[in-house]
């Protein structure tokens, strides 16, 4: 699977305005190749620099819930994002990169699934991977920076 931005590309910067020091709103991601039985997409956003620190989960996203799909800029906290679990702030939510030193990698990665998963908003990191375990047809990352 495929996976991009229209705001950044592989191994590109993440402007401000997705960040902490901007608007804190979520990018417009896209991800195309999903297998053809794919019935529901999962979506993680972690910072591998900061111990997994988790910047965004969200499921069954209503575009793309069979396979290829797209979540527009600003999705977060409205229904074009899906279900949305808890990142590491504590809420259910896009959390946008913030790192307190040094330049951090984001790693954006899409799964597509066999089923649809029934979880509720708030649900955690570990929820998620128990949730898609033995589900996951395909994945593919973008990986993006971003430096204060």
């Amino acid at each position: 699977m495929e996976i991009t931005s229209s705001a950044f590309a592989e191994g590109g910067s993440i402007p401000t305005q997705y960040t902490c020091d901007g608007g804190d709103v979520s990018p417009p991601l896209a991800w195309s190749g999903a297998p053809a039985e794919t019935k529901a997409v999962a979506l993680t956003v972690l910072d591998p620099d900061a111990r997994d620190f988790v910047h965004w989960l969200a499921v069954n996203t209503p575009t793309g819930l069979t396979g290829d799909g797209s979540i527009p800029e600003g999705a977060t906290a409205t229904p074009a994002a899906g279900v949305e679990g808890r990142n590491s702030g504590g809420r259910p939510a896009w959390y946008g990169p913030c790192p307190p030193s040094g330049e951090h990698r984001y790693v954006f990665t899409v799964y597509a699934l066999s089923e649809r998963l029934e979880l509720a908003a708030g649900f955690t990191r570990e929820q998620l991977t128990q949730a898609i375990s033995g589900m996951v047809l395909a994945s593919g990352t973008l990986t993006a920076r971003y430096r204060r």
